[in-house]
């Protein structure tokens, strides 16, 4: 059976989305919380350890709230530490990240490798938006603490740019939305689009595995097939949740 990683308190820690900096819980908490979410991924296989350093992902948080224009987001501050610690544990070469909206999704990604939280550095780390003006948006903001253009974005449609490129691809985080009623369920389409790139031990990342998960059955029930991933586990300590899943 896949494995959960649910905190007790999953169902009442909730934020604001429209004050993405405010503080939820004493840091302590926060920084106990998503170590023992990285510790069920490296019980599975999915992380190779569970260090990541604190102090740069302060430094990424701090020039977020600074920086960046926010209209809102449900990246919960939980899941903003998580989101890094993963890319930094891991640190893929490659990064693509489908459904950025303003950016901040992206940057929680691609922080562990560009601007002040960077702790090594990536060949390339790519956000894809759908909507020409968002994703000018979440350019502007990305540009504001990566000078580097190692982080960039573009105005595309996550299916066939990720079908057509031509690289692999070490981490895929999923946070779109498809037309009509498909919604969420428009990760499975981009997940199979990138799946001939993704190397063995590659990781997906999929945002709002819980409250999308009827829209999600499908893909979920992919990622957690053992014939078709390594590994895949659910982690639910707000009320979005990730499904974290290894090639």
């Amino acid at each position: 059976m896949p494995r959960t990683f649910q905190t007790p308190d999953w169902q009442s820690y909730r934020m604001d989305y429209r004050h993405p900096h405010e503080v939820l819980e004493p840091a302590a908490n926060e920084i106990a919380v998503v170590g023992e979410a990285l510790e069920a991924l490296r019980e599975e296989g999915i992380l190779p350890h569970t260090r990541y350093d604190a102090a740069r992902f302060l430094a990424h948080r701090k020039a977020v709230a600074e920086h960046f224009e926010i209209p809102w987001t449900a990246i919960t501050p939980r899941m903003q530490r998580l989101l890094y610690a993963i890319t930094a544990i891991t640190q893929p070469a490659t990064l693509i990240a489908a459904g950025v909206f303003c950016g901040n999704t992206f940057i929680s990604n691609a922080g562990a490798a560009v601007g002040p939280g960077a702790c090594y550095r990536a060949r390339q780390c790519i956000g894809i938006e759908i909507k020409p003006d968002e994703a000018a948006r979440a350019e502007r903001n990305v540009r504001t603490i990566d000078p580097t253009g190692i982080a960039r974005v573009v105005a595309a449609d996550a299916i066939p740019f990720c079908a057509e490129f031509a690289e692999p691809i070490h981490l895929l985080y999923l946070d779109a939305d498809g037309t009509g009623t498909q919604g969420k369920g428009v990760y499975l389409d981009i997940l199979e689009a990138s799946l001939d790139k993704m190397p063995p031990g590659a990781i997906v990342l999929a945002h709002n595995s819980v409250n999308a998960a009827d829209q999600l059955r499908h893909y979920l029930a992919f990622v957690r097939d053992a014939n078709k991933m390594r590994a895949s586990v659910h982690v639910v300590f707000d009320g979005e949740g990730l499904e974290v899943t290894a090639k």
